[in-house]
């Protein structure tokens, strides 16, 4: 990789493929690259020096460069990438590049198909906070550093493991860390077995001597074998690392955590929703195993501000609530719901939702409308559809039909900003991966307006 100084990003925007730009940038070399849409993220990439256009223009893109780098999310009809495809250029995938970065480092690699961004960032937040040092590779922007990339001397890697067109299995973790393998994806692995089984591949790369930390139950914890094993969980006794003494203080959860004969007390962890206590947990599991003082940790923790749209406040006085979340699957949305409701059981919240890709609304529908009714009340938003085409009859009507909340509605983002102008809110909620946070800015600009 030091050899190529010129290097091309195909899909720049995706938050993955923009720590990869990031950290060839920090090392001095030229990338510049290509996304369909325009976003805050490579508004920012493009203040930092990276040019970035947004439309598939063979005059835009580059000739000289030596690597090409792109993601599956692109569409393979893509003029540009068929383009280098077919000159001869140097092309790989963005799990490959990663791959070759983290070949010689320790590596600190967080799998799962939830929970893994905010495990991650929470791990690198607290090497970095501690003074430890890490270089990141995370998939969501931390709140502390306004980033999802950084670099340091210390030859550790944290890196978000993704499982979506098995692209974890390119890693080579010290330690290694699950959180869930829930049913996604499966127009990659078409059935749930063979996601699991992808997982249990995962650990299976682990380096000789290095620790697995996975969440307590899971479905295939039998065949989840490794030297050192430590399982999580929120607060079951029969897990090896758990929290006991869970309560709210002053809008922060405080806890010990227990693993064994060792007890870290009293740690404050100053972010919204019951299950980043869980993820606090097996993030601390990580760090401990590194040998960082109990009080580093503590403080480090204290300090931490979670990750932009996970359980973000956008708005927070004394007259209304609103929270932003990436929450696109079942169980996410389900963690979301409770925890808004075990903040702030008082108020009623309204949830608006965008459903993330066709083939997720058509395989998971039963589970969404499920995890919806737990809502107060629920508009969803036409499907966003990422790098899929339509598919016949599968709408967001699919998932709205399936729910017995009474209070549901189906919008579109007009509808719905006309439609908040009206209301009076406690507690909104939106939630989705596609593109719903372009509606944050012009909601909160309404709240603010109304107050």
């Amino acid at each position: 990789m030091e050899s190529f100084e010129r290097i091309y990003f195909i899909g720049i925007g995706g938050i993955g493929m923009s720590a990869l730009a990031r950290y060839f940038r920090f090392h001095g070399k030229k990338v510049s690259g290509y996304d369909k849409t325009e976003t805050e993220l490579t508004k920012l990439l493009i203040n930092e020096g990276i040019p970035v256009h947004y439309e598939e223009n063979l005059g835009l893109a580059p000739k000289d460069v030596q690597l090409v780098v792109y993601t599956p999310a692109v569409n393979k009809d893509n003029i540009e990438l068929q383009f280098y495809q077919q000159h001869g250029y140097r092309i790989m995938k963005r799990s490959d590049v990663l791959g070759v970065i983290t070949s010689s480092s320790f590596n600190i690699c967080v799998a799962g198909t939830h929970g893994k961004t905010t495990i991650s960032t929470m791990i690198a937040h607290i090497l970095r906070y501690s003074g430890y040092g890490c270089n990141a590779f995370l998939g969501g922007i931390s709140v502390n550093y306004n980033t999802n990339f950084w670099s340091d001397p210390n030859n550790v890697c944290v890196v978000e493991a993704d499982e979506y067109d098995r692209s974890f299995l390119k890693l080579s973790p010290d330690i290694a860390l699950i959180s869930a393998m829930d049913a996604d994806h499966l127009d990659v692995y078409g059935t749930e077995e063979a996601l699991q089984d992808a997982f249990v591949q995962f650990s299976q790369k682990l380096k000789k001597g290095g620790l697995l930390i996975s969440k307590y139950g899971l479905i295939q914890d039998k065949k989840l074998c490794a030297e050192r094993h430590i399982r999580y969980h929120i607060s079951d006794v029969k897990a090896d690392i758990f929290a006991e003494k869970i309560r709210l203080e002053n809008g922060s959860y405080v806890f010990d955590i227990v693993m064994g004969k060792w007890k870290l007390e009293d740690i404050f962890l100053n972010i919204g929703g019951r299950h980043n206590i869980e993820n606090i947990i097996a993030a601390i599991a990580a760090i401990h195993d590194l040998g960082i003082d109990d009080d580093r940790i503590k403080k480090a923790v204290a300090a931490f501000k979670g990750v932009k749209r996970r359980f973000e406040y956008i708005v927070k006085n004394d007259h209304q609530l609103f929270i932003d979340d990436y929450a696109h699957h079942p169980e996410e949305l389900m963690a979301l719901i409770t925890g808004v409701k075990d903040l702030y059981p008082g108020l009623k919240n309204l949830l608006i939702f965008q459903p993330h890709l066709f083939s997720r609304t058509r395989d998971l529908a039963d589970l969404f409308a499920r995890s919806l009714d737990l809502a107060d009340e629920v508009i969803l938003l036409p499907i966003y559809p990422a790098r899929e085409l339509p598919i016949e009859g599968v709408t967001s009507a699919m998932i709205f039909d399936k729910m017995n909340n009474k209070h549901k509605h189906l919008m579109d983002k007009t509808e719905i900003l006309n439609w908040v102008k009206e209301r009076k809110i406690d507690l909104l909620v939106t939630a989705g991966a596609g593109d719903i946070d372009g509606l944050i800015n012009p909601i909160k600009e309404i709240i603010e307006k109304m107050n």
